[in-house]
């Protein structure tokens, strides 16, 4: 018997995108300190304690505005290092913090300047290897960092339009990657700080995305490979660099090699993960094997190991209860004790977190789509995946597009379930993860089959009962955004409005305005995307562009935007508002002045999705928290269509 939704609260926006009260636990190589992320005056910073006393912790950062969102242990332990741009410019510069005496120094004191990490050494433990465009915007060169002096010591200049690193554990940089005109990836070996002349391994397009390294065995005999070559999904191979012979470690017919598991020490694999449509571990080792099976034996749902120390006698584990917040835990394995750490959102505790449904949809050439449903709490009691009456449903597309969405608990599916919709995000071809075929069948696809997988699943839903007809929204961030687009220009009948979170509308600028440092990897855009160099491509280009069509939307849309974005341009949002304004058509537009491809502050985060669930209500029927001051503590810009948000007005005035 089905419950009323009204029945069931609502959760607080607050508890969903608001700051964890811990995240991102891990362990010092030494086993003897724990770290974390946790608010400070309201602002995530990185946190310490000695691991036998996890309560007893302090602050060890100093971020008073842009959250710190991730952070390494030095190698040594005697220092946490940082990442941290300027208002989602993306420039990620790297901090350190000296544990004992708790002062924060700048290591890439640089302006405009992205750094990466290529290496680090669990021999040569107080120093790491980084990658910085400071020279050339366009290129990254290798310096070696140490961490306890600040010292940059370049090893390595990129002259030649190098885009990956490869380091052994000597931090000597064994390997490079290039792009190759072909849209694939040229692997050349590196002597005496000089590249070869020749490469000696190559991909073409189809495999690019699913053909990489995965790094040496500490004694640098080794290099691992994820290697879709000769087979449709990425297989984990071992590359004995003496003999040239390569072997089959792990593979899978129907999803690349994941997450992999390595001796902290030798480096060696020791376990992978699989995930089709769920996540499945398999060991290698018979004693991190017997591990994980008494981990999997007291966790119900999803985890995974965050931390290991070089002892390898304590982890960090992440667990996932999939209608519960997610927790982690402290594993003991020589006295095979696992005590809790934290739990990431403890005011989720009691809400009425919904099941995950993985699914698998059907697109009209028959291509299996997996796909995740999650459904209103009430709906569903008897039938599991299936509402007994059809709901409003929103089309969550992930971004990328060559990335994936994944099983267990998503805040977004949580929170518009809540409001009372069916979610449903859909893996449509392109997205990575299930090999090379369904990577390849995207090529050239943007707003045409890429598309139309998003439509069969919208038709599949409303042909299953799940969604109303009429009734259904698509929202997105990035690619996501340009489908939200594509689906309101192109396919304007399908839905009955739509939320694009920094999506592009015009290909052809898109592919003009990309950061510097992705100008290397030019040709596999124009391979996948359109070559605007060429007539054709160019014409194809302008065909799929939202833009274009924007004189054809005729539903709501809402458009949010954050003006330091380095891949999607807040251009891409000024020129299909300013083409709908033209055309007289309403749209909302959101401005965001200090953030980048997304939104990184909760304030905003919180502020968007306040703007979002009162959007929804008025065009699918769902429920909305009250807007309250949520607008009014961001730094949201209404840039246009206040007045077509519900209360958006009145909240502004005050």
């Amino acid at each position: 018997m089905t419950q009323s939704l009204d029945t069931f609260p609502l959760i607080p926006r607050e508890d969903l995108f608001g700051n964890p009260t811990r995240a991102g636990g891990k362990l010092s190589p030494d086993g003897k300190w724990l770290g974390w992320l946790a608010p400070r005056d309201g602002v995530l910073n990185v946190w310490m304690a000695p691991s036998n006393d996890p309560s007893g912790g302090k602050p060890m950062t100093h971020a008073t505005d842009r959250p710190i969102r991730d952070y390494i242990w030095a190698p040594d332990s005697r220092s946490l290092v940082y990442v941290q741009d300027k208002d989602g410019d993306e420039n990620f510069l790297l901090y350190g913090v000296n544990i004992e005496t708790g002062r924060e120094t700048p290591l890439t004191p640089f302006e405009n300047t992205r750094a990466m990490l290529v290496g680090a050494s669990t021999k040569i433990r107080d120093k790491l290897l980084v990658a910085l465009n400071n020279r050339d915007e366009r290129l990254h060169d290798v310096h070696l960092l140490d961490l306890n002096t600040g010292d940059l010591t370049e090893v390595f200049r990129n002259e030649l339009g190098f885009a990956g690193f490869v380091a052994d554990n000597d931090l000597q940089i064994r390997l490079v990657a290039r792009p190759n005109e072909a849209g694939g990836t040229d692997y050349f070996t590196v002597t005496d700080g000089e590249a070869a002349g020749e490469p000696i391994e190559t991909t073409t397009l189809d495999d690019s995305l699913t053909t990489g390294t995965e790094g040496f065995t500490a004694d640098g005999k080794t290099l691992y490979w994820r290697d879709s070559r000769g087979r449709d999904t990425a297989a984990l191979i071992a590359h004995d660099l003496d003999s040239g012979e390569k072997r089959v470690i792990a593979e899978d017919a129907k999803a690349d090699i994941d997450t992999v598991m390595r001796n902290p020490v030798t480096r060696t694999v020791e376990a992978y993960e699989v995930e089709y449509l769920k996540k499945e571990w398999f060991a290698l080792d018979r004693e991190i094997g017997a591990s994980l099976e008494w981990l999997g034996k007291r966790l119900d749902g999803e985890f995974g190991v965050m931390s290991r120390t070089i002892a390898d006698d304590k982890w960090v584990v992440w667990h996932d209860p999939l209608t519960s917040p997610l927790r982690t835990y402290l594993f003991d394995r020589s006295e095979m004790t696992l005590t809790g750490f934290y739990v990431t959102r403890p005011e989720l505790e009691d809400a009425p977190l919904q099941p995950m449904h993985a699914v698998e949809i059907e697109a009209r050439d028959g291509l299996v789509l997996p796909s995740y449903l999650t459904l209103p709490p009430g709906c569903d009691p008897d039938t599991g995946s299936m509402p007994s009456a059809p709901v409003p449903m929103v089309l969550l597309v992930h971004g990328g597009p060559w990335a994936r969405d994944a099983y267990g608990f998503n805040a977004h599916h949580q929170w518009l379930a809540n409001r009372g919709y069916a979610v449903l995000s859909v893996n449509f071809r392109g997205s990575t993860g299930f090999g090379k075929t369904f990577v390849a069948a995207a090529n050239l696809e943007w707003g045409r089959k890429m598309h139309d997988d998003l439509i069969d699943a919208v038709d599949w839903a409303i042909g299953q009962g799940i969604a109303s007809p009429g009734k259904v929204a698509i929202m997105g961030g990035s690619y996501g955004g340009y489908a939200t687009l594509a689906g309101l220009s192109f396919t304007p009948d399908t839905f009955a409005c739509g939320v694009d979170i920094v999506g592009p509308s015009n290909l052809e600028t898109l592919l003009e305005t990309i950061p510097p440092y992705w100008e290397p990897m030019i040709a596999q855009f124009h391979e996948r995307m359109g070559n605007p160099n060429k007539p054709d491509g160019l014409a194809m280009l302008q065909e799929r562009s939202p833009l274009h069509s924007a004189s054809k939307i005729t539903k709501p849309l809402l458009i949010a935007q954050g003006a330091n974005d380095p891949r999607v341009k807040q251009s891409e949002s000024d020129q299909i508002v300013d083409a709908m304004k033209q055309a007289g058509i309403p749209v909302t537009y959101v401005l965001f002045p200090d953030e980048g491809h997304g939104f990184a502050k909760p304030a905003n985060n919180i502020a968007f999705t306040a703007i979002t669930e009162s959007f929804l209500a008025a065009r699918l029927g769902g429920r909305a928290e009250a807007l309250g001051a949520t607008v009014t503590a961001s730094t949201a810009e209404i840039v246009e269509g206040a007045e077509f948000i519900r209360g958006l007005e009145s909240a502004l005035a005050g």
